[in-house]
């Protein structure tokens, strides 16, 4: 039996849209890009010439096709919401680019939307399946590091920056720009419900309006604390997680990390004293620690490849077998909840046109 051929539609031909989406698709035989829309004419052109599309100016134009199984909303992204709900409304399934809304209420109206079309709402949120984020989840499962009471992620870097990305005005800024990527990461370690949120912003090295400078710290009763930062002017990131737990800790980046626990049955054995220790002495003691690293695998050295073909491995299966979204709107919406509190807490300026 033929394996279906997913026909998808692309609208947008930037760094989203060329450089990962079309960037993976033109290489999956499950897939086929039949259509791309973009305003830029060099841009078209270089679709029709590498993909064999069908280009349009319009997106418009595209979406009354009824020969897509899917469109790929890669535009700017204060367009998400209205372009999606349009695509989702001519009848077809969509897949948007992060950040998928501003709002918390944008959300559940493509949900809607997508319930009554009967379509398919997805999200591209390739960071869930980041080799490092998927070892951090697999120490933390396994127990070894006892409760966890705190988890650091830290998204950081030094750059300057000047593009549309650093506008309000379209939904620039780091929190929702990188944002989407470690926030999805730490709420699916948060788990279910609105955290506590305690956010502060700035404006550092950026060109625009939009900040670039993110400290969010959430808590909830019986969770981990979540320490994120996203931010444009730290000159010496050290970690890309670390997590601390009762009985050890994890630290590293995204290519290598190290974690340490120990066996509170083979440690020894004590208890509260409450005179004080003999000889002015402080608590001092040895305790057995188990010590492990890992080094992430070659053929997942790729992070930005293999994230993109696990999601659309995914998506593949979601769309042919109806198997169950692994990455659902409803998550997603936890996501935006949070971030449009902290916007809520930090209120900023806004350039002139």
């Amino acid at each position: 039996m033929a394996r279906k051929v997913i026909r998808v539609g692309i609208i947008g031909q930037g760094r989203s849209g060329y450089d990962i989406h079309a960037r993976h698709l033109r290489t999956d035989r499950r897939y086929k890009i039949a259509a791309v829309s973009d305003l830029i004419p060099d841009r078209r052109a270089q679709a029709q010439a590498e993909f064999g599309a069908d280009t349009y100016e319009d997106y418009r134009d595209l979406l009354r096709r009824s020969d897509l199984d899917l469109v790929v909303n890669t535009t700017f992204s204060d367009l998400h919401v209205p372009i999606t709900l349009e695509a989702l409304r001519a009848g077809h399934n969509v897949l948007c680019e992060k950040p998928l809304a501003r709002r918390a209420a944008e959300v559940d109206e493509l949900v809607a939307a997508a319930k009554k079309a009967g379509k398919l709402l997805a999200i591209f949120q390739q960071s869930r399946f980041a080799p490092y984020f998927q070892q951090v989840r697999r120490v933390i499962a396994s127990g070894v590091l006892g409760r966890i009471v705190m988890i650091k992620i830290a998204f950081n870097g030094f750059a300057r920056r000047w593009d549309w990305q650093t506008l309000q005005e379209h939904h620039g800024g780091n929190l929702l720009n990188t944002g989407p990527h470690p926030l999805d990461q730490a709420l699916q370690l948060f788990g279910p419900g609105m955290p506590n949120i305690t956010c502060l912003m700035d404006r550092a090295n950026t060109f625009g309006d939009a900040e670039d400078h993110v400290k969010l710290l959430m808590s909830g009763q019986g969770r981990p604390t979540i320490d994120l930062e996203i931010s444009s002017c730290c000159a010496y990131p050290l970690y890309t997680y670390q997590v601390y737990g009762t009985r050890g800790g994890l630290t590293g980046g995204t290519s290598e990390m190290k974690w340490k626990y120990f066996n509170p049955k083979k440690a020894p054995k004590r208890q509260l004293i409450r005179e004080p220790l003999p000889g002015r002495q402080y608590c001092s003691e040895q305790l057995p620690w188990v010590e492990k690293t890992w080094t992430v695998p070659k053929s997942q050295a790729n992070s930005f490849a293999y994230m993109s073909k696990q999601f659309y491995n995914h998506l593949y299966r979601t769309l042919t077998e109806g198997a169950p979204l692994v990455i659902t709107p409803e998550q997603v919406r936890q996501q935006i909840a949070v971030i449009e509190e902290c916007h809520r807490q930090n209120p900023l300026s806004r350039l002139d046109a």
